[in-house]
């Protein structure tokens, strides 16, 4: 398993081909990302939880960026429903598994990407297996059991997550650092008893927090910039209003209080 790549020294980070110089030409010429910032990501490992209309795009953002590995994680079949947001999916897959048409486009888009794909959704009985492999984790999770076990897994094992969400036209984003800030169990003490796993958004939406979701975990693995940790972006594309406001960590958190 890779180290943090952000923590990593340039003299362990692996070198680019010249295909690759190429290929990401332009972000190399980045301000503060440059070279040692396309091979931290390079050597990086990213965990999606979920690969829909969410994580689809951030898993599609990432390969395109020239990460070196994805650990997708998601179970089912494509349904016709899937269709207006999940931009990895293809209508001639219908009724087959999700998680072999996503590796077939990230493949397609970046054949050097490293992938790992787990037919399954994040559990208490794989989430420590996963998180272990990955250096930042991204929940994209529609579920609140899903979410928890990712959050408190990324907690015991000290892996940055980037936690997206959205609703209707709305959604929201933040970044969670163990040791350095709250968790997800701080901005959600306990799941909304009226939460369900279907629920109305436009697909611009779910792909606008995946773009956002994807350079999140850019910044944290590349250590340029400023991610969003300890503060939460909230948006409502209806009206195209966005607000930045600060998670308060809990001292009494089931999950990490006096962690740090």
């Amino acid at each position: 398993m890779a180290k943090c790549s952000a923590m990593n020294e340039p003299s362990d980070l692996p070198e680019l081909t010249d295909a690759e110089r190429e290929v990401y030409s332009w972000q190399t010429t980045v301000k503060g990302f440059g070279e040692e910032g396309q091979r931290k990501l390079k050597a990086a490992s990213v965990l999606i939880s979920r690969i829909g209309g969410l994580g689809g795009l951030v898993a599609y953002e990432l390969a395109a960026a020239g990460i070196g590995r994805l650990i997708l994680a998601h179970s089912g079949n494509l349904k016709p429903s899937d269709l207006n947001r999940q931009l990895l999916m293809r209508h001639d897959r219908l009724g087959q598994a999700r998680i072999e048409t996503a590796v077939e486009s990230l493949k397609a888009l970046n054949p050097r990407l490293e992938i790992v794909a787990v037919p399954e959704n994040v559990s208490d009985d794989n989430v420590a297996d996963l998180v272990g492999r990955a250096d930042v984790a991204v929940d994209c999770a529609p579920l609140f059991e899903e979410r928890f076990a990712m959050n408190e897994a990324c907690v015991r094992l000290a892996k940055p997550m980037v936690e997206c969400a959205m609703y209707e036209t709305e959604a929201h984003i933040t970044s969670f650092a163990p040791g350095k800030t709250g968790c997800l169990r701080c901005l959600y003490p306990e799941a909304p008893g009226d939460w369900q796993r279907r629920f109305p958004v436009i697909g611009a939406v779910s792909g606008t927090v995946g773009c956002l979701g994807a350079m999140e975990a850019i910044k944290i693995i590349a250590g340029f910039g400023e991610p969003l940790f300890g503060r939460l972006l909230t948006m409502d594309l209806r009206n195209m209003s966005f607000q930045k406001v600060k998670i308060r960590r809990n001292p009494g958190c089931p999950v990490c209080a006096g962690n740090g």
